[in-house]
């Protein structure tokens, strides 16, 4: 059995979304895409170099973007900022006085809890809002 060029390039493209299925890479796709690129240069009747040129460049290419965006993109919020895992962000709590060590004393749910602002944040009374929990205090930001 003879098989052209296009043909191999298909099946290690195939091969690499296999691989990725099985273990959830990303840039497993982008190679692939990389490999249907060099089936897609021998289905144009491009040489062997030309097709393995292609297939480097566009992987690279594909590679390199996916790896930007996903750099560029904003991480994902802490879990004790998340209000799927915690139910406490997003509640809201008022400060009658601040501590000069940058505390506050609140009762929040039967008790009293130690709260905090954020760095750089003029303190103030009030209502706030639970931004997060640091450990068993609530960062608090005002409304």
């Amino acid at each position: 059995m003879n098989l052209d060029a296009s043909t191999y390039w298909w099946l290690l493209a195939g091969a690499a979304v296999v691989a990725e299925l099985l273990t959830g890479t990303f840039y497993l796709l982008m190679l692939a895409i990389g490999l249907a690129a060099g089936a897609v240069a021998a289905h144009a009747g491009l040489g062997t170099a030309a097709q393995i040129l292609a297939s480097a460049v566009v992987g690279v290419a594909t590679v390199l973007g996916a790896y930007f965006a996903r750099r560029s993109r904003p991480g994902e919020p802490s879990a004790r900022a998340d209000r799927s895992v915690n139910l406490d962000v997003g509640e809201t709590v008022h400060i009658d006085a601040w501590q000069p060590d940058g505390t506050a004393t609140v009762k929040y749910r039967g008790a009293s809890w130690t709260a905090i602002h954020r760095p750089g944040i003029t303190p103030a009374t009030g209502p706030h809002r639970v931004a997060e929990l640091v450990g068993n205090r609530l960062l608090v930001d005002p409304l």
